[in-house]
């Protein structure tokens, strides 16, 4: 049976229970309205019949103005029943999977204001399943490329079509070391995302760790002939972070830089305390970006075209950022280079007063 012919079923078995209790509820007062005509003519003590022929215009005026708020209590509850079985049979289709369903804005304002809630969150899980069978895709993908290259090189070696050297030995290492470094940066993403990443915040001299992280690109910047250099525009206050996973972004957004900058150029690391907060910035004068790809590169495993990684560093460094408290923004111009930039509380959102 279709999801769809279950709704439909739900909705009129819902309204078939609506009339039933409302054809119960009239029999009741029929046969309450009869009772109680009879036992007011007893305790009268009405004589004979010509004085209850009298009352009896009076309880047909009752009796009117009764079937008048019966009436018009089933039309209330017409109004507000229908679209009450919507809700149920459509939440019974979210149950089963199907996050499809919308409901129709129709009944009372506070009818219509659930139906607007549940389409949006109907609306936010349909794009949370996208979004899990789309990491799932990527996940696989990603995985699968390193895995083929140690399976190719492993079956060269005992096909005897490489030779079983060092060098080979040290190749595989490296592939190794490439899937552990994948699966450890699927593993920061998944708990940055299900915000179960542990923050070990301790006061961080933010000054020095920029230079500890810029002096780790030191040589990689003088092979390629990059002026790489920290430049702070004021004293920094000490700041409450994770030093670990912000160095951690540093690394992943210095490492980009230094990948996508030619010989000659430069890199600058800044940093400014103001109003409570500390920008960071590393702007550098390679490539650039190009404007359809700007939005889209703290997006996980994106990768331009010109990028060689795993599509998760700046996803990474987004994450951690956030789960700072921070900010994280980029902008840039093709052939002139890239700044991006974040800006983190001195002192954690729970320690803010």
């Amino acid at each position: 049976m279709s999801g769809a012919h279950r709704w439909r079923r739900g909705r009129e078995r819902f309204k078939r229970r609506i009339a039933l209790v409302l054809l119960v509820f009239l029999t009741l007062v029929g046969i309450g309205a009869s009772t109680v005509a009879s036992w007011l003519f007893d305790a009268v003590g009405v004589p004979g019949n010509h004085l209850r022929h009298q009352l009896t215009p009076f309880f047909l005026i009752a009796m009117m103005v009764g079937v008048m708020l019966l009436l018009t209590f089933f039309t209330v509850m017409r109004r507000v029943g229908s679209p009450m079985g919507d809700i149920v049979s459509a939440a019974h289709r979210v149950g089963s999977g199907d996050y499809g369903v919308r409901l129709e804005e129709r009944g009372p304002r506070f009818l219509r204001v659930v139906a607007r809630s549940f389409n949006s969150m109907t609306a936010q899980l349909q794009l949370q399943d996208q979004q899990r069978r789309q990491l799932m895709a990527d996940i696989a993908h990603e995985l699968r490329t390193p895995l083929s290259v140690i399976q190719g090189r492993l079956e060269g070696l005992v096909d005897g079509v490489y030779p079983r050297d060092e060098a080979r030995m040290a190749e595989l290492l490296e592939d190794t070391r490439m899937l552990a470094r994948l699966v450890d940066d699927l593993r920061t993403l998944a708990n940055a995302e299900a915000g179960n990443l542990p923050l070990r915040k301790e006061p961080t001299d933010l000054s020095v760790l920029l230079h500890d992280s810029v002096a780790s690109f030191a040589a990689e910047a003088r092979d390629g002939q990059i002026d790489l250099r920290v430049e702070e525009t004021n004293e920094l206050p000490l700041v409450e972070i994770d030093p670990l996973r912000i160095r951690e972004v540093l690394t992943n957004l210095i490492a980009n830089a230094v990948r996508h900058t030619s010989a000659g150029g430069r890199i600058l690391v800044t940093a400014e305390a103001s109003a409570g907060r500390v920008e960071v910035a590393v702007v550098d004068t390679g490539s650039g970006i190009p404007p359809e790809e700007l939005p889209r590169i703290f997006d996980r495993f994106y990768k331009g075209a010109s990028s060689r990684g795993s599509g998760l560093g700046l996803t990474i460094a987004r994450n951690l950022v956030l789960a700072h408290g921070g900010e994280i923004t980029a902008d840039s111009e093709p052939g002139r280079g890239t700044r991006i930039r974040f800006s983190l509380p001195v002192k954690p959102p729970e320690m803010e007063l």
